[in-house]
């Protein structure tokens, strides 16, 4: 892995369930880990619902090993890049050789 690519910031999220002074349940996102990432596979899909252009980009960001990287699966947690979330759809471990994790991700429509 060549780390001079390495040259955006992202910021893993993790879900968890939240208990207020009163007793409500409610879900939180809290920051879980922050590193620098490498983007790649920017397909700019642009569709149109009920009337309305949405914007359906996927990437893939690639980040070193480490062990808070390989906790992160893709029910629990979201990636924080430029502004925007993306939900995690697949999480590759390239071959399980300790080396990177690649995630591939989906833009959150809001």
């Amino acid at each position: 892995m060549d780390i001079a690519l390495l040259n955006v910031r992202v910021v893993f999220q993790k879900s968890a369930v939240v208990v207020d002074a009163i007793g409500n349940h409610k879900n939180e996102w809290t920051e879980f880990y922050s590193c620098y990432a490498t983007v790649s596979g920017e397909n700019g899909k642009e569709t149109t619902a009920a009337g309305i252009t949405v914007d359906d980009s996927d990437l893939s960001f690639s980040v070193r090993y480490c062990l808070s990287v390989s906790e992160i699966n893709n029910t629990e947690y979201r990636v924080l890049f430029g502004g925007e979330i993306y939900n995690i759809l697949s999480v590759d471990h390239m071959n399980y050789r300790n080396k990177s994790v690649k995630f591939k991700c989906q833009k959150v429509r809001r």
